[in-house]
């Protein structure tokens, strides 16, 4: 089976470009060239003419006819007119048409070749007509006596072959144009099938089409979201997975910046900042981020951006490190509880009665200077999800040597109707500060918590003993990315303090870094307080 070979587009395009020129060019030399010969024709018509009204009005010639030309004297007189104009011929008859006069005295009185009735008539005539001396472009005009009666007439005419050389003369001159004029058009045509070449890529317009089919396809198929920026930094390409992600939906050309509020996201989407498997939060999201700048041929195309919803798997790490948190807490508390029973019995089997009371003395003692427990935590503070998480969060603190105290101040009263914004917001607080105590200077490492309800609302304040943040930490804590620890592998690090804040604006509320003037947190430690509207059930409010 034959393979069908197609032209190139750019060649197509010049192929048609330079057969239009052609044709245009030629079609343009035929019309002109046909223009000039009429006009070249009727001037010599027109010189004919004036050169036989000038015959025509000499009173001699008039007069010689008039007296049927006796001594011949019409002759010499029109044969000098001939010569002076340079006319092919100078021919003046009687009104019966016979010739008094002509180039060739063999021809002298006989009758003219060419109807002489029009000017006999009186008409003036012009035509191209062919006669004895060949084809020629002749004036004819009626010649009158003293008395006004017509007497002949006096016919001049210009040989055809001048008007011929002269019509290939200009069209000599105008073919040196027209070859110009196609020249100019074949290199105009080549510059623009190499403009459109570059400008599409060197790509076919089938090769265009299936990959508008091709982008149609993938861009709306896969899972990512996907942000093609162009040079100038706006949108190109936006899909749906993108749009869904960034709560969006923009029309071409807008703003790239548009599409993402004031923070890392914003500056990934307009070029201020490289990503590769960047984490950030896009509302209640959690996306991975990746830019790559696009180039092709050594020219840049702008750049694309890819978006992966990790909310969900974020949700379940938490989960996870939720579960982890609290077997790690199940397992300090039973590891030290067994070790105390063994201690206690083998006391008891020895014999040592009185010790072993002892013994169980120190523990209840031990017990109340300890971290709260459940049971241990202020009365003001009852709801039994609040209880349970914050013991929880004491067991781990105390396994990294750190002290979680609730203040005294704390008051909480009823129950929790959103647990799980209260403990994504009091939970990435209680980490950030643990965290914080445990690497700084200060010892003993202390955490201080206090909740307090107001209506609905809860306000939280979270003081650690720690280091303490620089002034112009305090707001950027909260931007996507930004740590002052390093992150542990395969874990993105800088979310928790932006996802606490995000979830309490969320509500109407807000999270931030105060002064650090807590006595909790010795003067010298970091404070972050939140406000968490609607959280509390309606009986606090009551």
């Amino acid at each position: 089976m034959a393979v069908r070979t197609r032209i190139p587009f750019a060649r197509q395009v010049l192929i048609m470009q330079v057969g239009v020129v052609v044709v245009v060019a030629c079609l343009g030399y035929g019309l002109v060239a046909w223009m000039l010969d009429g006009r070249l024709r009727d001037q010599y018509g027109q010189r004919a003419l004036t050169v036989a009204r000038s015959v025509a009005a000499d009173p001699a010639v008039a007069d010689a006819v008039a007296a049927g030309d006796p001594e011949g004297a019409v002759q010499p007189r029109a044969e000098r007119v001939r010569a002076r104009t340079g006319a092919l011929f100078v021919v003046v008859t009687d009104d019966r048409g016979i010739r008094l006069s002509h180039p060739n005295p063999d021809r002298l009185g006989r009758r003219v070749s060419t109807d002489p009735s029009d000017a006999l008539a009186g008409r003036e005539v012009v035509r191209v007509e062919r006669g004895t001396l060949g084809l020629s472009a002749r004036g004819k005009v009626p010649l009158y006596g003293r008395d006004g009666r017509i007497l002949g007439e006096v016919s001049v005419g210009f040989d055809a072959r001048a008007i011929d050389a002269e019509l290939g003369r200009v069209l000599r001159e105008m073919t040196v144009f027209v070859a110009g004029a196609v020249l100019l058009g074949v290199l105009a045509s080549v510059a623009i099938g190499r403009r459109l070449k570059r400008q599409t890529l060197g790509l076919e317009p089938y090769e265009l089409v299936e990959l508008v089919h091709e982008r149609e396809a993938v861009l709306h198929g896969v899972g990512e979201g996907v942000v093609a920026v162009d040079t100038r930094g706006r949108t190109a390409v936006c899909n749906d997975e993108a749009s869904r992600l960034l709560g969006v939906a923009p029309e071409r050309g807008a703003p790239a910046g548009d599409l993402a509020p004031a923070g890392t996201l914003r500056d990934v989407l307009t070029g201020a900042r490289e990503a590769s498997n960047l984490f950030v939060t896009a509302g209640e999201r959690v996306l991975v981020v990746n830019r790559r700048e696009v180039r092709r041929d050594r020219r840049d195309l702008g750049a694309v951006v890819t978006l992966r919803d990790r909310t969900d798997l974020e949700t379940l790490a938490r989960e996870l490190d939720s579960v982890r948190i609290l077997f790690d807490a199940l397992r300090a508390q039973r590891h030290e509880y067994a070790n105390r029973l063994h201690t206690l019995s083998g006391l008891l089997q020895l014999g040592h009665g009185e010790e072993a009371a002892e013994y169980i003395g120190a523990l209840m003692e031990d017990a109340s200077r300890r971290a709260p427990a459940p049971e241990n935590l202020p009365d003001p503070v009852s709801d039994p999800y609040l209880r349970a998480f914050l013991s929880a969060k004491a067991a781990v603190a105390a396994e990294k040597g750190v002290r979680l105290d609730v203040g005294a101040g704390s008051y909480v009263p009823g129950r929790v109707a959103d647990p799980l914004d209260v403990t994504t917001v009091v939970g990435n607080l209680v980490d950030n500060a643990v965290e914080a105590a445990r690497l700084g200077r200060r010892r003993p490492a202390r955490v201080e918590v206090e909740l307090l309800g107001d209506g609905r609302d809860l306000h939280v304040t979270v003081a650690d003993s720690g280091d303490g943040l620089p002034e112009d930490l305090r707001d950027a804590a909260f931007d996507d990315g930004v740590s002052t620890r390093d992150a542990a592998p395969g874990r993105p690090r800088g979310l928790g303090l932006g996802i606490a804040r995000r979830t309490a604006r969320a509500r109407g509320g807000d999270v931030a870094f105060v002064d650090a003037d807590r006595p909790a947190a010795g003067g010298c430690g970091a404070v972050a307080v939140a406000r968490l509207p609607d959280v509390l059930g309606a009986e606090a409010a009551r």
